[in-house]
């Protein structure tokens, strides 16, 4: 009798018809996911979160970006912008930006407006010709031509207003405000401004005038701190013939100091600030990824535990590990496909949907469109993170042997996977570190972010780790519902690791924030308050500053003065390298990017410490600069080196002779470059003054000097610096709100991972409560050992994640930002509160179902 042929492993189909069909690997996938419907909704929310936030961020900012490109004209107010500062342009310079079009000529300052009733309060004066503007429309209530609002009637010229500045002084169209010497009359409210980002942010409200306003004014003195902004529309505005025109600016009046801009980055500061904050919320995007990666690895793990009797089936009928692998892997690559995909989708739909909402804010048109470039990054990152989170749980499924798959639960062995997969876990985590690194506008900041993030999650696993080791080894409490509870913490499988690492890290990043946020409000509403002065005066001319400072003596008796001589200059050359081909450190790049403040001195200025070289003498005739130190460092200057800056069109060298710390914090008068009084002989300059009550001042005492001074000296503009603080506390409060929502992503995505961490181990839980109810054990007491438990771990995650939020926020507060560190008692309560909420409400949610369980549908299986 022939015995019967053996049956070949699963792994070598056999016949005709399985050659025709799928490989085994995908046949068994794809009956296993008919069965797995449930169990991957947190594995699929984590990856769909984490997606959109990447794919949707990198497309609004993309929206934004755009919109300002598309707007370029109109946001410049011309084809090319050449700005001075405290000069006009001179009729030879006029005709070179004349020769290939139509220029507009704009002048711009802060001044001081007068109302009738004796209110005064900062404006920025802007003066335009009859050529503005070349590009947009200027919108006024009422509606008319802009030279017929402006014109002068009876010897007063007219002006447009801001809505904000005609509520400051209780204005109405036909009201009169004196500015400088003259009167303008109110004709008109400003409702669009087309060229206003291109001005910066300011720190008064818009006063408009025509450029005859401005010259009746006597505002425009020697020394002035006036802006001039010649607009040029090119009769040929293709890309060649502009950038032909600004080569030709450059080579027929080298010597200008122009500050250049075109078309193409009409807000340079804003495109850059938008791309570092959407390199911001990219990485909080990541780490929202990150996170969901830990509840990716707990769903693999925890499905694959239920299909251990189905892995041991498979391997004691001859399947090779390698099917094994390949047929999970491609049910957990499908799953991830369809995850990826929804947050693709969002993503995508994300820039439409933020546009039409915030479109009334933004002062452009924006450009929502799909953008495939941030569609596959977020592709890449989620790919990748799930690649790198799912390996290590199915290499360990593979290599179980059939007993241990029977015995007990998947993994019981603690089997290292081989050394292969080891090697392309790591492989594929330095993939998407690289890929972090190379998409990042600011290498520096991706790099810091990886490394936090490593050592984030070292130190989650280290601490879930600290918290086992103590809790076996603290002594038995007599209560059995809090032995039960601390046996919990500690036993196998228990959820520990997961609790701390899926929710420290989420409440960690909020902690950051709102102590950061906390800082900077504390040192802007409290140290800066105490320390700053009251007032700063701007643009006192040299001549009359005795007269100034007898008349500030007179209305505040013993007050604080102070005063430096003040010119602007644009730094041109760096060791006889023209700026344009300097590369600078990302912190220093913007002091090249506009005119500064410079001064001289024969003494090392208050507020500044003097650590390398030394300060020259008195009788010191050569140019010499002192440099702020670690913007020297930045800009690859050092003792010796030359810097060149334009001032007043003049082009002047100087040589380092020594770098300075500078106090930044306290508000004080300082600058980035002080110069050997030499340097300047004889050129004009104004004086910066500072004014600081001794013991304080109200708010009626500050009021009555600004109207005084403005009356006696309307060309000295006054800033009142308690205004300043609070725009400056508003701003960063707005920003500061936008970013603790989308740091919300991160808490979400880490609430998913607890509740999938949670919902894994319920089969334990069922398993215990039935066998504790059999023994005895009320519902009551189970629902209060399990409570201990969970308010256990959410509290030591939340003392963590308060540690760990206050560390970070500490570096940068006082390393990067330079500021004082605040920490908030309140910051710390709501993240206890946030932990304790979640892990006792998901928690005692799992239990309470488990305790509903059935104790005999349970003990048949056991």
């Amino acid at each position: 009798m022939n015995a019967p042929a053996p049956r070949p492993p699963i792994s070598q189909p056999v016949g005709p018809a399985r050659r025709a069909a799928l490989p085994v690997p995908l046949r068994l996938a794809a009956r296993e996911l008919r069965g797995a419907r449930r169990g991957f909704g947190v594995f699929l929310a984590c990856l769909v979160l984490g997606v959109m936030a990447i794919a949707g961020i990198g497309s609004f900012a993309r929206a934004l970006t755009e919109g300002l490109a598309g707007q370029g004209q109109a946001i410049l107010g011309g084809d090319a912008s050449f700005a001075l500062v405290q000069r006009e342009a001179s009729p030879q310079e006029l005709a070179v930006l004349g020769s290939a079009g139509e220029v507009a000529r704009i002048a711009s300052l802060r001044a001081m407006a007068r109302a009738p009733s004796g209110e005064a309060t900062l404006v920025e004066l802007k003066a335009v010709d009859a050529a503005y503007p070349l590009f947009g429309i200027l919108e006024t209530v009422p509606a008319a031509s802009l030279s017929d609002l402006l014109a002068v009637r009876n010897g007063i010229a007219g002006a447009l207003a801001d809505e904000t500045l005609m509520a400051r002084l209780d204005l109405k169209p036909g009201d009169r405000l004196k500015v400088g010497e003259a009167e303008v009359e109110i004709r008109g409210v400003i409702a669009d401004e087309p060229d206003r980002l291109s001005s910066g942010v300011g720190f008064g409200p818009r006063l408009m005038t025509s450029l005859a306003g401005l010259e009746a004014s006597h505002l425009i003195q020697p020394g002035s701190l006036v802006r001039w902004t010649y607009r040029v529309k090119l009769d040929d505005a293709a890309p060649s013939a502009l950038a032909a025109f600004v080569d030709l600016v450059k080579k027929e009046v080298p010597e200008a100091g122009f500050e250049v801009r075109t078309r193409d980055a009409a807000s340079p500061q804003l495109e850059r600030n938008v791309r570092r904050i959407a390199q911001y919320l990219t990485l909080v995007g990541l780490t929202a990824l990150l996170v969901g990666g830990v509840g990716v690895a707990n769903a693999v793990s925890s499905h694959l535990a239920t299909k251990r009797a189905s892995i041991a089936t498979l391997k004691a009928m001859g399947a090779s590990r390698g099917v094994i692998f390949a047929t999970y892997f491609a049910q957990v690559s499908a799953l991830a496909a369809i995850g990826i995909g929804g947050g693709l989708i969002l993503g995508a739909a994300l820039p439409f949907a933020a546009s039409a909402a915030i479109s009334g804010f933004i002062p452009f048109p924006l450009a929502p469109k799909l953008d495939p470039l941030a569609l596959l990054l977020a592709a890449l990152y989620g790919a990748l993170v799930t690649l790198a989170f799912t390996l290590w749980p199915l290499a360990r499924a593979q290599e179980a042997p059939v007993s241990v798959l029977f015995r007990d639960v998947l993994g019981a062995g603690r089997r290292r996977p081989p050394r292969l997969y080891m090697l392309a876990c790591a492989a594929t985590i330095l993939a998407l570190a690289a890929l972090a690194v190379v998409s990042a506008e600011d290498k520096r900041a991706a790099l810091i972010f990886i490394g936090a993030a490593a050592g984030v999650f070292a130190l989650l696993r280290l601490v879930a780790l600290a918290i086992m080791a103590v809790a076996s080894r603290l002594p038995r409490p007599r209560s059995t519902m809090a032995r039960l509870a601390l046996a919990n913490i500690h036993r196998p499988g228990a959820l520990t690791p997961t609790v701390v690492l899926s929710l420290g890290l989420g409440l960690s990043l909020l902690t950051t924030i709102a102590l950061i946020d906390r800082s900077l409000t504390s040192e802007i509403t409290g140290t800066l308050a105490e320390k700053a002065p009251s007032f700063f005066f701007v643009d006192v001319p040299n001549t009359e500053e005795e007269a100034v400072k007898a008349f500030l003596a007179a209305q505040a008796p013993g007050s604080n003065y102070r005063s430096v001589p003040m010119l602007r200059g644009r730094i041109t050359a760096l060791k006889d390298v023209p700026v344009e081909q300097v590369k600078p450190s990302a912190d220093a790049a913007w002091v090249l990017q506009s005119d500064r403040g410079i001064s001289f001195s024969n003494e090392v200025p208050e507020g500044s410490k003097l650590v390398e070289g030394g300060w020259w003498p008195e009788s010191e005739t050569e140019p010499l600069v002192s440099f702020e130190r670690k913007l020297a460092n930045g800009l690859g200057l050092g003792i010796g080196d030359t810097v060149t800056v334009n001032v007043l069109g003049r082009d002047i060298t100087a040589r380092i002779a020594n770098l300075r710390d500078v106090n930044w914090q306290r508000l004080g008068i300082n600058f980035v470059m002080v110069f050997s009084p030499a340097t300047f002989a004889g050129a004009p300059y104004t004086v910066l003054a500072t004014l600081t009550y001794p013991d304080g001042s109200s708010t009626a005492q500050e009021t009555a000097l600004l109207k005084a001074m403005a009356a006696q000296f309307p060309g000295v503009t006054t800033i009142r610096v308690k205004e300043a603080l609070d725009e400056a506390n508003k701003m960063v409060g707005d920003i500061a709100f936008g970013i603790r929502i989308a740091s919300l992503v991160t808490l979400l995505t880490s609430v998913l991972v607890l509740a999938g961490a949670l919902a894994a181990g319920h089969q334990h839980r069922v398993y215990d409560a039935v066998i504790l109810k059999t023994l005895g054990a009320t519902r009551a007491r189970l629902m209060c050992a399990y409570a201990l438990e969970y308010a256990a771990l959410g509290l030591v995650t939340a003392v963590f994640s308060i540690g760990a939020g206050s560390a970070a926020a500490y570096g940068v507060a006082t390393q990067v930002m330079n500021i004082g560190f605040t920490f908030s008692p309140v910051a710390a309560g709501v993240v206890i509160a946030v932990a304790l909420g979640f892990t006792l409400g998901f928690g005692l949610i799992g239990t309470w179902r488990a305790l509903s369980e059935p104790p005999v549908r349970v003990l048949r299986h056991l």
